[in-house]
């Protein structure tokens, strides 16, 4: 009898701690699902559209004469430098992709009109054509997060390809032609992103090796040719 009423003292015991130790356990929150940070880091392919207006300055002019058919025309040649620049404009497109990380690439195709680069004797020389260049760029975002999130920004960029080019001086039938010519490009700038359009003005500078004809008795070359343009620029984004 006295186990029996040791056993019944022992268990309600037990069962008055219970609440008690419960009471001491420490509280943990339900979970919360924090959703992810968006970065604004992602891709875009874009579409571009140019319009520029340029200097053209040339370092000088070598030509090359190998008779006419009329033989009116000695042989001979020499070289002058140029005495002025050239002035005009430029309008391109082109497609690209940006990574969301800063790099970026696109294809462009300009066509360049520029006139007035200056010889000894005041003859002038005029330049048009087309000019393709592939890109890369590296975006600087002053906004703190990527470099398609948003707010203004910079640029720096380079690119190489060719341009295809008639050139004349004075409207002349002889000191005329037209040729392809290996190209190299320069950029730098400043942006504002609006989501879905970027707009740019910065600078682009066109260098050319050389320009010249083909003509069977009269060829010329125009050395170390720089085309400093200011350019203003919209991209639209496919997102």
């Amino acid at each position: 009898m006295r186990k029996l009423i040791a056993l019944v003292m022992m268990a309600v015991a037990i069962l008055a701690a219970g609440p008690v130790r419960a009471a001491d356990l420490p509280y943990y929150p339900p979970v919360i699902d924090v959703p992810d940070v968006n970065t604004g880091v992602a891709g875009a392919f874009y579409l571009r559209g140019s319009a520029a207006a340029n200097l053209w300055w040339a370092k000088s002019f070598d030509w090359l004469q190998l008779g006419d058919p009329c033989g009116c025309i000695p042989p001979g040649g020499g070289s002058v430098s140029t005495t002025d620049k050239g002035y005009g404009y430029s309008l391109g497109a082109g497609f690209g992709y940006e990574t969301g990380t800063g790099l970026r690439a696109d294809v462009t195709l300009d066509y360049l009109n520029t006139q007035g680069v200056t010889l000894p004797s005041g003859s002038k020389v005029s330049l048009r054509g087309g000019l393709a260049l592939a890109n890369a760029y590296y975006d600087f975002n002053f906004s703190g997060l990527s470099s398609s999130a948003g707010g203004f920004g910079a640029y720096v960029g380079a690119g190489l390809g060719a341009a295809y080019l008639h050139s004349e001086v004075n409207g002349s039938s002889v000191f005329s032609g037209d040729g392809v010519h290996a190209a190299g490009a320069l950029m730098a700038g400043v942006t504002y992103d609006m989501g879905a359009m970027v707009a740019d003005v910065g600078y682009r500078g066109v260098y050319l090796p050389s320009i010249g004809n083909t003509n069977s008795y009269e060829t010329y070359t125009i050395k170390d040719n720089w085309i400093h343009e200011v350019r203003g620029t919209l991209r639209y984004r496919f997102n």
